[in-house]
């Protein structure tokens, strides 16, 4: 799939915004207090981390087309900013409040995404130098 998205870089960038704007959609639902700590703290850190990993992964495919790995920086701080913005975005929901730890979640899923997708293409490089 990650060569798919590679070679047609409309198709990776529609699924960017298309998880962005997921992203912006969970944000924007009411939530009611529900009393439980344990296991809603651990799902909201988990959907944190995958939410901005995938985005992530995503810019990163659709900025570098697995070609430029310098643009790697940008997509970490664009999907840090949409990071923010989304907490921001927060404060104006009935329910919600924007979370500095949040961002930090998001910024780790986020590293660990462009991390990973930095490692896959110096992978591919070696290989094909090897062959």
């Amino acid at each position: 799939m990650i060569p798919i998205l590679e070679k047609n870089n409309n198709l990776s960038w529609a699924f960017t915004i298309i998880v962005a704007a997921l992203i912006f959609i969970i944000s924007s639902l009411q939530l009611q207090p529900s009393g439980i700590i344990g296991p809603v703290g651990i799902h909201a850190i988990l959907y944190h981390l995958l939410a901005f990993f995938v985005l992530s992964f995503l810019l990163a495919i659709s900025l570098t087309k697995g070609k430029n790995p310098r643009l790697l920086p940008l997509a970490f701080l664009l999907a840090l900013a949409y990071a923010v913005s989304d907490e921001i975005h927060q404060l104006f929901v009935p329910g919600r409040y924007g979370s500095v730890s949040d961002v930090m979640i998001d910024a780790t899923g986020s590293i660990l995404a462009v991390l990973i997708y930095s490692i896959l293409i110096r992978y591919r490089k070696i290989n094909s130098k090897r062959l």
